[in-house]
């Protein structure tokens, strides 16, 4: 493949450069807080995984050792962006540990995964939309089809006014809804009352099955934090990329592990710390937190409408961010000569023009099939477009979880001139320990369709490791040293 030579390399940001904030927004945009504890704590708690095991009451507990393990992987990747910072930095990352071959063949591996995640959830979207309108008012104005597109325009015209606008957008529209649903939990903590007890939520026993229990809610919440080190991806557009890139990895972590502890906390201190009850409504409990006092909830019909629309709204922000997130993954790898060079062109506003549209085709031709395809990957009890994200996203989470170990074990190599070393080794110990345990829980007892996808994850490895020989590339763009000082850059690995 044609590629680039360094000294000509595009690169992308122009005069616009990022601040922290905006960093910060693309990392907590893509993890999507407010979508990921309305919908999965049924899973940390156990009452809907396949194994059938979960960490009960005890799911805060589980959140908070979860946490534990995505700090030392946040720990890691912060080290590597003080080092390097470019438009695909997690491959970069892996590259200077393990080789450009092996950073080749996994940053293809993790930007598929991320499209996978883009796909699944664009689909996901419009088809909520749709249905809660549907279900809500009794018009949803527009078919699903049509919701669909709507957008894909909207993420198209973000995506094409710049990362800035990208990142503000995803900041509005996280910020609306984290608020939102954390003023509602503490607001169910304090209706709960005297029944409140923070100690059986931090108790292995709350469990059913004690500390075995704890561990599988812990494999489950590791997922919840996927793609907390997107802002990594945004070095080279920021204006201090090795000062903020760090400080946007680990506030990232820290801000949405105190979201998930208080929001798990109210949801199994509002049921009572029943399981029983949590159970009765496993699709989504926070809904039923929100709905009359008459229904067993603690707020109203327009309280449970408010924050079905925050949902959709964090839904929105992680797409822009995993959008974002990909195409300058694709873009990075372009110009690096792994993938066709014609990806790395750059728009008048600085962006990655042909990136970005062949991450909107990719949505688009995953629109169609849903639409048009109703046998594909369909789940039964399912709509087809929850279906598809399914089984996107379990695409995308084994990926990504695949990424954190191999970088984590990479790390040993890439960080070994670390003035602390042992803090390398102790962050290596309980990131591979927290991610090996996050790729357990996306394939343990996962039943087909969704399973295909961890099958496709491991063919896209195979043909990576295939493109590492036929288009090995060249080092990658991105080791830029002049802010920091001789003792701080460390040997470039060969």
């Amino acid at each position: 493949m044609a590629q680039y030579e360094a000294e000509d390399a595009p690169r992308l940001g122009g005069g616009q450069k990022l601040t922290l904030l905006d960093a910060t927004a693309q990392s907590i945009g893509f993890v999507g807080p407010v979508f990921s504890i309305a919908f999965l704590v049924p899973l940390l708690v156990g009452i809907i995984s396949a194994t059938g095991r979960g960490a009960g009451n005890a799911a805060p507990l589980a959140v908070v050792l979860a946490s534990i393990g995505v700090l030392g992987l946040g720990w890691i990747i912060s080290e590597y962006a003080r080092r390097i910072s470019a438009a695909g930095s997690i491959y970069d990352y892996i590259s200077d540990g393990l080789g450009p071959r092996v950073g080749g063949t996994f940053g293809l591996v993790y930007y598929v995964g991320i499209l996978g995640l883009g796909a699944g959830l664009s689909v996901l979207i419009g088809g909520t939309i749709h249905d809660t309108l549907e279900g809500e008012f009794g018009n949803a104005l527009l078919s699903e089809g049509l919701w669909d597109v709507v957008v894909l325009v909207l993420v198209a015209a973000i995506l094409y006014f710049g990362v800035a606008v990208s990142t503000r957008a995803q900041l509005v529209l996280a910020l609306l809804s984290i608020a939102t649903v954390f003023l509602f939990a503490v607001y169910v903590i304090i209706r709960v009352g005297g029944d409140n007890d923070v100690v059986q939520a931090l108790s292995p026993s709350s469990s059913p099955t004690g500390m075995s229990g704890v561990l599988f809610g812990v494999l489950y919440g590791v997922l919840l934090f996927t793609g907390f080190e997107t802002s990594a991806n945004l070095g080279e557009e920021t204006a201090h990329p090795k000062r903020d890139i760090p400080r946007a990895v680990l506030i990232s972590v820290l801000l949405v592990a105190g979201f998930y502890f208080v929001v798990s906390y109210a949801q199994v201190a509002g049921f009572g710390f029943d399981l029983d009850r949590m159970a009765e409504n496993a699709g989504a409990p926070l809904f039923a937190l929100a709905s009359p006092s008459e229904a067993g909830g603690f707020g109203s019909d327009l309280v449970r409408q408010l924050l079905e629309i925050v949902v959709v709204l964090d839904m929105l922000a992680v797409l822009i961010g995993v959008s974002v997130a990909g195409s300058r993954g694709l873009f990075a790898l372009a110009r690096d000569g792994r993938l066709p060079a014609t990806l790395a062109r750059v728009s008048p506003r600085s962006t990655p023009l042909n990136a970005t549209i062949l991450v909107l085709l990719v949505y688009v031709a995953v629109l169609f099939v849903t639409l048009f395809v109703p046998s594909f990957v369909a789940l039964p009890e399912l709509p087809h477009y929850f279906a598809v994200f399914s089984w996107f996203s379990t695409l995308g989470s084994f990926s990504l979880a695949a990424i954190y170990l191999v970088l984590s074990l990479g790390a040993l190599r890439g960080l070994s001139d670390h003035p602390r070393i042992w803090a390398v080794w102790l962050a290596v110990l309980v990131s591979v320990l927290v991610t090996g345990a996050a790729i357990f829980g996306a394939v343990y007892k996962v039943q087909a369709p969704t399973i295909y996808a961890v099958w496709t994850a491991i063919g896209v490895l195979v043909v990576g490791v295939i493109l590492s020989f036929v288009a090995p590339g060249r080092p990658p763009t991105g080791h830029e040293w002049d802010d920091l000082t001789e003792a701080d850059q460390g040997p470039m690995k060969l």
